[in-house]
């Protein structure tokens, strides 16, 4: 027959100790982490400005390098957004607004859909991608959307 014994004990909680490294809040540490990560991912701001951009990301969008991007509007003319058309379109202004990493900063929550994307490049290819975005949060409010890109 089987044994069984079970005792409780105090928690041992490991003495705190002071760290050499400068306070960095939630937002830093996603940059630092989009910057150095090998899968398409990006992050940007409120304001929908990109704070970093993984390399596979501008590989995967031909954007080139990731400092050609990083501090440009999401949109500001590096991409262009498509819909799935045969005439592929340009997006509206209203069908922009629900593209999953602006639509995670207006509603603080996960959101994800495919996009169909083409950098604004001559003679650039067409690219479509899962994209599931996040809301990044920084004192309970929304500091700007994270982003991870799969191709389809």
């Amino acid at each position: 027959m089987a044994h069984v014994e079970l005792s409780l004990s105090e928690v041992f909680v490991p003495a705190a100790q002071a760290s050499t490294e400068p306070e960095c809040d939630n937002f830093d540490r996603w940059s630092s982490t989009v910057t150095n990560a090998d899968e398409p991912c990006l992050l940007i701001d409120a304001d929908t400005n990109v704070v970093a951009i993984s390399t596979a990301t501008c590989r995967l969008l031909s954007l080139g390098e990731p400092d050609a991007v990083i501090g440009l509007p999401l949109l500001s003319g590096g991409l262009r957004l498509l819909d799935f058309t045969a005439n592929r379109n340009e997006l509206t202004q209203q069908e922009i607004d629900k593209i999953p990493p602006l639509l995670a900063l207006s509603s603080g929550r996960l959101a994800r859909g495919l996009l169909r994307v083409q950098a604004a490049t001559p003679k650039a290819p067409v690219c479509t991608v899962d994209a599931i975005s996040t809301a990044v949060f920084t004192d309970d409010a929304v500091a700007g959307s994270l982003t991870f890109f799969s191709p389809v």
